[in-house]
């Protein structure tokens, strides 16, 4: 593309605005995430934590690397953003199975990005020769920014792509996919290339982090941990992404054991699916840990370990995000907003089928103050507890998960 350098004027001008790009609002970085995480095509981004977080850093990342560019260089070419946090995206966007199609996020990303420039152009001057100038100059820089952006990034996904489909990671790779997707191979082959029995019983897991900062060695000291909690020397462990594991232990891992062993790795989190035999179970589990994570992301919740049994029910309630909060407040009315140690004691009370001595006990609280509590939150529901005890007990648990209390 041909680059003729604007005015000193016009140039000045694209400077101005490109120092108020680099301290963007916060509602600006909400609607480039909204863009690039929403759309039937980005679904399967979205839905996975470690594929969201790295978006919403390369968005951040493109925004300020072109303003950078900019107050430097006003108007002058800028060159692809080549730097981490985009490779490490588009390595993770081929290990999950996905291609060059992904990158359609940057061109959502890249029309936010022009309204929102136009917006600050518009802002600069009221002159309109000064204007179209500036406008023609800094929108054909957006454009060749994305556009050689997007080329650097599909040369680094064909060249992981080529990586990954050598040696025996990549055969352990294909044969964990073609168990998932039920494909016709035999029981023996399967577990002669991955090392694994699969007969047993099994429990999934998936062992990420959404931390920027986080040691990814991390990441197999946890499933190292899970196996040690499952009674076994050694797991299955997937290279699913550099943030993410796949990971499958025979038997039930002691969950209280693998919190412990979380403690000393920050940044960790564990999805955990149901513990099921034989192939099947393999797949099963699997998926149940993927629902679980899923679950975790989609209440933005703190946990760092859940396991399916515990989510089940919270995970098919909030399958639909706005429906579960319009039954969360119509079943709880003011007690949604109470304090944590109201609803907490309403949520064991009713875990505890509506014992109050054990649930006390459980709770390491007086009776009589438990007692004190629950008449509280008996005043907060919209309808008295023994008239929908179920429905009230489901929306304590989208709220546990979701971080209250």
């Amino acid at each position: 593309m041909s680059w003729k350098t604007p005015s000193p004027r016009v140039r000045e001008l694209i400077r101005q605005g490109a120092e108020i790009a680099l301290n963007p609002p916060a509602e600006w970085l909400a609607q480039l995430d909204a863009a690039t995480l929403t759309g039937q095509a980005r679904q399967q981004i979205a839905a996975d934590p470690v594929l969201a977080a790295g978006t919403r850093q390369t968005n951040r990342s493109n925004l300020l690397f072109w303003a950078a560019a900019n107050v430097r260089a006003p108007g002058e070419p800028v060159p692809a953003n080549d730097t981490e946090a985009p490779l490490s995206v588009a390595r993770d966007l081929i290990r999950r199975g996905l291609d060059e199609s992904a990158l359609d996020a940057y061109r959502a990303g890249e029309s936010v990005a022009v309204r929102l420039w136009t917006q600050v152009a518009c802002s600069l001057t009221t002159d309109s020769e000064e204007l179209r100038e500036l406008l023609d100059v800094s929108l054909r820089s957006i454009a060749a920014f994305v556009d050689d952006t997007v080329s650097a990034i599909s040369v680094r996904m064909r060249a992981e792509r080529d990586e990954l489909t050598r040696g025996t990671h990549a055969e352990r790779r294909e044969t964990v996919a073609l168990l998932l997707e039920g494909a016709p191979i035999t029981r023996r082959r399967a577990e002669s290339r991955l090392g694994y029995g699969l007969e047993p019983t099994h429990t999934a897991a998936i062992v990420w982090t959404d931390a920027p900062d986080a040691d990814l060695r991390h990441l197999d000291r946890a499933a190292d941990s899970l196996a040690e909690a499952a009674g076994q020397a050694r797991p299955l462990n997937i290279l699913a992404s550099a943030a993410t594991r796949w990971v499958w232990v025979h038997g039930g891992p002691d969950t209280d054991r693998l919190r412990a062993a979380l403690d000393r790795l920050p940044g960790v989190r564990i999805a955990l699916g149901s513990t099921v035999p034989g192939i099947d179970g393999f797949r099963r589990s699997h998926l149940d840990a993927l629902t679980t994570q899923q679950m975790l992301t989609r209440l933005t919740s703190p946990s760092r370990l859940a396991s399916h049994h515990e989510v089940e029910l919270v995970a098919l309630l909030t399958a639909d995000p706005e429906r579960a909060d319009r039954f969360v407040k119509r079943t709880l009315g003011g007690l949604e907003t109470a304090p944590p140690e109201v609803v907490e004691s309403l949520r064991v009370f009713i875990a505890e089928q509506c014992n109050a001595t054990r649930a006390a006990v459980r709770l390491f609280t007086h009776r009589n103050t438990l007692l004190r509590r629950l008449a509280r939150a008996e005043r907060l529901l919209p309808r008295p507890l023994a008239e929908h005890t179920v429905e009230v007990g489901a929306a304590l648990e989208v709220l546990r998960w979701r971080g209250r209390p």
